[in-house]
């Protein structure tokens, strides 16, 4: 029986890697159609959502068995349960890049220029971050899972720079609202796959460590659940 459920443990963490390496490439393919013309690019991330929803569901389900019939404890209690929240952010991270795809389509063609400069930095340093947060996972590497936490600064700065930077360009220009919307709008879900991103690092820490590292970090304390 124990050698069953940690072969089910084993499947559960094959099956977020792989839904991992989904998301990672749709959020690639969704930053690469707002530097082409090719509108197929958009609609291969927006086509793949239903698949990635499957996987999402799927891994659900194998969580709350494992939950269900085997009362794990300890680390592999900590597994399962941060496995369907990392499940849930990964989810979360391919609904962003199909929204970034959708609005790729309203700046496509258009004399726009504007934010793209920091938006291009905010998808390398919040791709590197669902990068690097996965990879953390697969190792079971704390220290790499805290380094994506040191990111996320970064990038709700250039969100910020980059709402101002729209506000600035519609009143010089009404006839650029709906470029200048889609970029804001693309600015904010990549806030949001980085802010994901740190998510699943705090998991990882929790998993690993038994740390919960969550709205503890601008004060340095850090709630450690090993005797909890």
């Amino acid at each position: 029986m124990e050698r069953h459920f940690h072969e089910q443990l084993r499947h559960l963490r094959h099956r977020l890697i792989v839904m991992g390496a989904a998301v990672e490439n749709a959020i690639a393919d969704s930053v690469k159609a707002l530097s082409t013309p090719d509108d197929l690019i958009a609609g291969e991330v927006i086509g793949r959502e239903d698949g990635i929803n499957r996987m999402e569901m799927e891994i659900d389900d194998l969580c709350l068995m494992l939950l269900a019939l085997h009362q794990p404890m300890a680390v592999d209690l900590r597994f399962i349960t941060s496995a369907m929240k990392i499940n849930n952010d990964l989810e979360r991270m391919a609904d962003h890049s199909v929204n970034i795809a959708q609005a790729s389509l309203k700046i496509s063609g258009s004399r726009f220029a504007g934010p793209l400069g920091m938006i291009s930095e905010m998808a390398e340093i919040a791709q590197g971050m669902v990068r690097d947060s996965l990879q953390s996972f697969i190792d079971e590497d704390a220290e790499q899972a805290r380094e994506v936490c040191s990111r996320d600064d970064r990038v709700d700065r250039l969100d910020d720079e980059v709402f101002k930077q729209m506000v600035t360009w519609i009143n010089g220009d009404s006839n650029l609202m709906p470029a200048a919307m889609a970029a804001v709008l693309i600015s904010k879900n990549l806030e949001r796959i980085a802010d994901l991103s740190t998510n699943i690092a705090e998991e990882v820490i929790f998993i690993v460590q038994a740390r919960n590292i969550k709205h503890h970090q601008e004060d340095g304390e850090i709630v450690d659940m090993r005797s909890k």
